[in-house]
């Protein structure tokens, strides 16, 4: 720690006013409250009581607890490569492969959303914001493993600018910046991020018969169909790779940190422990979806309705969404009461268009983005009951 500081004391003075480098302060300080606590401290007079978790540390959590997604996405993306082409591999191969196709995506998400972070710091003249290290981590793990690099590139600098930077940076933005990219790659080039692109082929051909179409692909072929989906899954081209189970833990085609249900609940336990996420916001979107889709079971017009409802919770990006993108702090409800409300309804959004609309099979995406907007007006609404019931009693 002490050579850490040595260094950042060194460069100090160059980006100090009056320095050769004075414009760039904001960067330097970016980097160096990154490494080290930063030693200032208010003027005002009374007690003050300094709290060791900031908002860097505080991304830092979020960060880890996604590790576990991302670790077991670079797996099952070698994995999905290799059963695509019919190759038997180890776990060695899967890694390197897995790490081929996810690396260079996390690499281009950060690169080109933390130079825009950096540009706009020095233009404004103001601190760079810490909510990018979450956001950076979060783009690629919602992409297919398949995406065309440049396309991340794009997505990326669209969802910065426009999705955050554009309503005043960090902690202002109205839309998950996360979900703003992957919106932004759905509606502008749907080719490269839905349909049978989930599975890396590379240079190979694929095995006969394969198919890298995902969960949520088949539910919307059930809605025009009459075979039950639980039989339409169990019919895959390899038997048992649609099984319950093996869709909890994830070992089937999907974007790169999505598929695992169970690494999505170990992140959930971290954020919990640590405080730094929603409980009653991760569980109320899980519950809202269940109930939904019992209530789909209930008055099935299509196979896809009528599919047992636990199914819901392990397809897709719901775990995913309901644990990393729903828990957002600056785009969700704030109020307690709030947060059950703004989960609960992500739930249920999320079923309805994924069993009533098949063009957008992905009903996360767009539930979460929906309510991100509405957000602000649940805590409206429960301010204002809860001021109306106080003077109810004061009045008595």
């Amino acid at each position: 720690m002490k050579f850490i500081e040595d260094i950042f004391a060194k460069v100090r003075p160059n980006f100090e006013k009056g320095g050769k480098w004075e414009k760039f302060y904001y960067v330097y300080e970016a980097h160096e409250t990154l490494f080290l606590a930063p030693n200032s401290t208010t003027s005002a007079r009374g007690v003050q009581v300094r709290d060791a978790v900031d908002m860097k540390r505080m991304m830092m959590t979020v960060i880890i607890a996604m590790i576990p997604c991302l670790l077991f996405g670079i797996w099952n993306a070698g994995h999905q490569h290799f059963l695509a082409i019919g190759e038997v591999a180890d776990l060695t191969d899967k890694l390197l492969m897995g790490g081929i196709l996810v690396i260079p995506i996390v690499i281009v998400s950060y690169a080109v959303g933390l130079g825009i972070e950096f540009t706009f710091a020095t233009i404004r003249k103001h601190e760079v914001n810490e909510g990018f290290l979450v956001t950076g981590m979060l783009i690629p793990l919602v992409m297919p493993a398949s995406i065309p690099l440049w396309q991340v590139g794009l997505a990326t600098a669209f969802a910065v600018i426009i999705g955050k930077e554009v309503f005043g940076g960090t902690g202002m933005n109205i839309l998950n910046v996360a979900l703003t990219a992957r919106a932004f790659l759905y509606f502008a080039y749907p080719s490269q991020i839905s349909g049978d692109v989930w599975s890396y082929i590379g240079d190979g051909q694929a095995v006969a018969g394969f198919s890298g179409a995902t969960p949520l692909a088949i539910g919307a072929a059930a809605v025009e169909g009459t075979t039950p989906m639980v039989d339409m899954l169990n019919d895959s081209w390899t038997a048992g790779i649609y099984d319950f189970w093996n869709m909890f833990i994830g070992i089937m085609p999907g974007s790169i940190g999505e598929t695992s249900t169970l690494m999505c609940l170990i992140g959930a336990a971290v954020l919990i422990i640590t405080g730094v996420g929603s409980w009653k916001i991760i569980f109320s979107v899980f519950a809202g979806a269940f109930v939904m889709g019992t209530v789909c079971n209930m008055f099935g017009a299509n196979e896809y309705m009528l599919l047992p409802a636990q199914y819901h919770l392990v397809i897709g990006g719901l775990a995913f969404g309901a644990v990393f993108m729903a828990s957002d702090p600056v785009t969700a409800a704030q109020t307690e009461t709030g947060k059950w409300i703004y989960g609960f309804l992500i739930g249920v959004l999320t079923i309805i268009i994924r069993v009533f609309n098949p063009a957008y099979p992905e009903g996360i995406m767009l539930a979460i983005l929906l309510m991100n907007v509405f957000a602000p007006l649940i805590d409206f609404y429960v301010v204002g009951a809860n001021k109306k019931r106080r003077l109810k009693r004061a009045t008595v």
